[in-house]
């Protein structure tokens, strides 16, 4: 850390206002990659500066221009620099992502919350199980288990087993389950996908957010992605190896009606050139992101000899 530098800052700037000002100058200035909660520097400095202020990001044009402590002053001032310096993401600095209308912690053992999927779950999977019972899910690869976490907010009565391989995002899991008071419906499970659960219907629904980076995209990431592990991240090649896992063994734990939801980002370019007679369905995002596909149980089983080489064994 430069000293003269942080001193410099801190005896110059004085009001939340010039911290924000700083820290936008600071991130256009140094060209950092946005994506792990915004794109842009505003809302960037935004989220790290109120978040250091333990500050809603909702508040009056008055508190801009209150005075800051030299403390304070400090522990921005350090922390953007950091921002700009490592390319750390802001939710790696500050611990905190949203996701779903809910506030996650989160550290480099688990992915940044930031799929779409959140509006879906906002959403109750509206239309495709409207005003049908969600009894129990599934999210596999759950990560930080905001997608868990979320469809237990989403359905009141649902039980949802959270699945993943990493013990260490499991850990970060059990502080999420346990902060947001569900660990009476959520359950995390180490699992290589539905390696640890026993055959047979069990879900009316099963969400996925599964490493889906193919290896091209992974050569070219910004610094911000190697803040992450690469664990949630690449996926073989053409960035499927485990979503064709997922979509040959799926329809053993769905019950009748039961739906699949999975994100595959880019890599739906992929999976639509080899699996041309699957008729997923693209969703359609209002706050955009897109990339993620449902289906049926029904059309699973149909179409399910075009997945047959990856299948788990018994």
């Amino acid at each position: 850390m430069d000293k003269i530098f942080v001193d410099e800052a801190v005896t110059e700037l004085r009001t939340v206002a010039d911290m924000l000002r700083w820290a936008v100058s600071r991130f256009n200035d140094a060209g950092i990659y946005y994506g792990h909660g915004t794109d842009n520097a505003w809302d960037e400095a935004i989220s790290l500066v109120f978040h250091s202020l333990h500050l809603p990001e909702e508040i009056g044009p008055q508190v801009l221009h209150a005075n800051l402590t030299s403390s304070e002053k400090h522990k921005i001032v350090e922390l953007i620099i950091c921002r700009v310096r490592e390319r750390i993401p802001v939710p790696y600095l500050t611990h905190r992502a949203t996701f779903a209308g809910l506030e996650f912690y989160v550290d480099e053992r688990v992915l940044v919350p930031r799929s779409p999927i959140a509006e879906m779950i906002e959403n109750q999977f509206s239309p495709w199980l409207y005003n049908k019972p969600v009894n129990r899910v599934l999210d596999l690869c759950t990560g930080s288990a905001c997608i868990a976490i979320g469809c237990a907010y989403a359905f009141d009565d649902a039980e949802v087993d959270a699945l993943d391989i990493s013990e260490d995002a499991l850990e970060v899991a059990q502080i999420n389950i346990e902060t947001l008071g569900v660990m009476d419906r959520v359950y995390p499970m180490q699992s290589d996908l539905f390696s640890a659960l026993p055959k047979g219907p069990q879900y009316d629904l099963i969400v996925s957010n599964p490493p889906y980076v193919d290896a091209e995209d992974i050569a070219d990431m910004p610094d911000e992605y190697h803040h992450e592990p690469e664990i949630g991240l690449a996926s073989g090649f053409d960035g499927l190896d485990l979503t064709k896992r997922i979509l040959a063994n799926a329809a053993d734990y769905l019950t009748e009606n039961g739906l699949l939801v999975v994100e595959v980002g880019n890599s739906m370019v992929h999976l639509m050139e080899q699996y041309p007679d699957v008729p997923f369905t693209w969703v359609s995002f209002e706050r955009g992101g897109d990339g993620v596909f449902v289906l049926s149980r029904d059309q699973l089983i149909e179409h399910q000899a075009a997945f047959a080489a990856y299948r788990d064994s018994e």
